[in-house]
This record gives C-alpha cells, structure tokens and sequence, in this order.
C-alpha cells in the first residue's frame, strides 16, 4: 500500500484533507447510491442530473487516458476517442469519475449508447466528468466533494476542454430534475468523503416519473384477469401502439380490468398500423389507462411504465 503524508504546500491539488501519495492508486471502486422516494433539502447538498449511460473511471498519466469500466474492465479501445480528449488535460496524473453517455432530443439515450458501441461507433459519445479522486500524487477522496468538484471545474477550465469530454456541473436547488425532463436526480452531501464502494446516504438517487393517458387498445388473458394491457396513443387522426404495462394492477383490478375489457372485445385491432401480437385480444379503444412511465424509447414505446389506474369518463 502506498504511504501516505499530510499536503503541506497550496498547490491546486493540495487542499483541505487531501493526501500526498507516493505512487498512482490503482483501479478505485465508485461509490454508488441510494435510491429514495423523493430528493433531500437544505444548502448541505447539490444536485446532479442523473446521466442515463455507462459509469467509468478516467485515468490520466501524461499525454494517455485509460478508461475503466465501474467493475474495472478495461475498455480504452472502445472509448478510444474520448481517450484521446482527456489527454489534452496536460496533467501527470489524474483519476476522474464520470459517466459515458449519448445524447438524444437534448436526453441521455442508453438504448442509442448500447447501439453505437454494438456498431463500434464513437462520434456521438459524450464523457460527463462529475469528480475527481486523484491529482498529481494527491488523493482527494478525503476532500469534501464540492472541493473536488471545484477542482475538477479548474482542471477542465485551464486545459479549456470542450465536447466530447465535459465538466457535469450541478445545482444547489432540490426538486430541478421535474422542471428541466431529466430522468432523475443524484443528490450528493457538499461536504462528505469519497466512499469507494460504498452505497451510503451521502449520494441519494430519485428517479423522477412520467404520467399520461392511453387508450387500451388491447390486453393478454390472465388467470382471474390480465396479465398485461397493449396501450395506444392518439396523433391527430391516428391511433399508434406505445407499448404494454404488465405491472400495477392487484387481483381486484385485474379481475374488475377484464371484465370491462371482455364487454368491449374486437376481432380486429384498432391501431392505425397494425402491430403483430399472437396473445392479444383486441378491443375497442373506449377505456383510458392512466400510467407512470419513466422515458420514451426511439421507437416510441413507453419505458417502465406501471399502471395507475382508469380515467373517469
């Protein structure tokens, strides 16, 4: 294990509670998140958006990067590109924690950032650098984030930096990830240590949630009830599928569901393009669901979504 010395001198790594070490940490675990109902108050914390991609460690020795995934996998090569951009930070070491991701209608898009690494593509990744845990033989993991966070900021403003590697900066207002559609919030203590490996309360996930109204267009027979309903979307004169819901509903619901369902049968489905599904009973789009879904996939179906209940007529 590296031997470690209080920083003595006021350089740019050697703030508050870091820690000279004599050579480069090897790979670090990240510190992960709770996931909570709703997102803490109070000017003892900030906020981050919650990036929907692959979460990676940055490490910087001189003119070359390598990136690691959050298990430690070396995967340069696939990020071969981004690589080169972190090399511009003229730095002899570094060790920065981020996420990788692809940006789709102004949203991280994981489904598109799984397809371009498929195809070996890499003009459209983007690095979201969001802290930094190692700066020229200092260990900042002792460092109260916003510390770390201010340093990183600094880091990237003397290299001037710009896309495909970015500083994630943050806001110290709670309940931002409703106002501005993003799919969540990673609320982070100002002041506490990085925790490598550690799932604490001082980095709180909250997932934020989508609700709208869908006709059911469809449903598949379950024992007592359904199992799952096939929903649409009205667009203008069309009726187009978005997808199914097959959670949310208790025994009573599914039972009372089927029976509305089963008074409104079709033989033939409704939707304007017709879609193949062997286990569907159609019917006519007279019921409206209300539903809780996270995000919109790129072919336009629901992402997660639950089932809330019926709208009254």
């Amino acid at each position: 294990m590296a031997r470690r010395t209080q920083v003595k001198d006021r350089s740019l790594a050697a703030i508050d509670g870091a820690v000279r070490l004599e050579t480069m940490p090897g790979f670090i675990a990240p510190q992960l998140d709770s996931l909570k109902p709703k997102p803490p108050t109070g000017d003892r914390w900030i906020h981050e958006i919650k990036l929907d991609g692959y979460r990676s460690r940055a490490h910087v020795v001189g003119s070359k990067a390598r990136i690691f995934t959050r298990k430690g996998l070396d995967w340069t090569k696939r990020f071969a590109a981004i690589a080169d951009a972190l090399a511009a930070l003229r730095v002899d070491q570094a060790i920065i924690d981020g996420d990788f991701v692809v940006v789709v209608d102004e949203r991280t898009d994981f489904g598109a950032l799984q397809a371009d690494l498929a195809a070996g593509r890499q003009d459209r990744l983007l690095f979201y650098a969001f802290d930094l845990l190692y700066l020229d033989g200092y260990d900042l993991r002792r460092v109260p984030l916003l510390e770390r966070k201010r340093a990183l900021k600094r880091l990237f403003e003397n290299a001037g930096l710009a896309a495909p590697v970015l500083y994630s900066e943050h806001l110290e207002a709670d309940g931002a990830a409703k106002r501005l559609n993003w799919e969540g919030i990673i609320s982070k203590r100002a002041d506490a240590p990085y925790r490598s490996g550690d799932r604490s309360d001082s980095w709180q996930k909250v997932k934020t949630s989508v609700r709208g109204e869908f006709p059911i267009v469809g449903f598949i027979p379950g024992v007592g009830g359904i199992s799952a309903l096939y929903l649409g979307k009205r667009e203008g004169k069309d009726l187009r599928y978005v997808g199914k819901v097959g959670t949310g509903f208790s025994r009573v619901v599914s039972a009372d569901l089927r029976k509305r369902l089963d008074a409104i049968a079709t033989p033939k489905q409704k939707l304007t393009k017709p879609v193949r599904k062997p286990k569907a009973r159609w019917v006519e789009p007279s019921l409206i669901a209300d539903v809780e879904y996270r995000d919109v996939t790129d072919d336009g179906s629901l992402r997660h979504p639950s089932f809330k209940g019926l709208v009254k007529a």
